[in-house]
């Protein structure tokens, strides 16, 4: 997570969506940057709401606006499904390296996932809070240009970014029974993924 307080901006981490390679670009940019622990690098919506934003409203009397970048289910799936075959994981519980990428998927579509499918949710992440706090601008990754620029015209910079923690490349197949599957149990997260302009 990062905050650009001049900007009156705050960037939320979605794991699996360039943002590892986007703090290192603007770490010198930014008022605040979290890159660790996990749990508050990756702070969601609500996790943002209770801790962070407070501090700035109460602080500051400012209210920040959030941005954040969303993957396609399926390949932001793909990229979890990959990561998770780095041979230190071997012999893990979150290694997928004797799974199948159908079998991953299938197995994240349950209620109780096996630890190498439980890789959270990107809508429930991006998901708007009772009081209003909300992802204010919202990028799809597959079109990282639109967010680039965003940002440097809100803050009057040039970006210029490395790839960083990248999943191994592989072929991925899935099954339209699986895709159909997927699909139907995970529904908000394509909708809310359709819904971004």
């Amino acid at each position: 997570m990062m905050v650009f307080y001049k900007a009156r901006l705050a960037l939320l981490s979605v794991p699996k969506t360039g943002t590892t390679a986007l703090q290192a670009a603007l770490r010198p940019h930014a008022d605040m940057v979290i890159t660790d622990p996990p749990e508050l690098k990756h702070a969601p919506v609500y996790r943002y709401n209770r801790w962070i934003r407070p501090m700035f409203d109460k602080v500051c009397g400012t209210e920040l606006e959030v941005a954040a970048v969303m993957r396609e289910p399926v390949d932001w799936l793909g990229s979890w499904y990959r990561f998770r075959q780095r041979p230190h994981l071997d012999g893990k519980p979150a290694s997928t390296k004797d799974i199948t990428f159908d079998d991953f998927v299938r197995d994240y579509c349950r209620g109780n996932r096996p630890p190498y499918a439980n890789v959270g949710s990107q809508a429930k992440f991006l998901e708007a809070q009772p009081n209003g706090c909300k992802v204010d601008h919202l990028f799809r990754y597959e079109a990282l240009s639109q967010f680039h620029s965003f940002l440097e015209d809100r803050l009057g910079l040039t970006i210029e970014t490395e790839q960083k923690n990248v999943s191994p490349k592989m072929e991925l197949t899935l099954s339209e029974k699986t895709e159909a599957i997927l699909r139907r149990k995970c529904a908000e997260e394509f909708d809310l993924y359709d819904s971004i302009p």
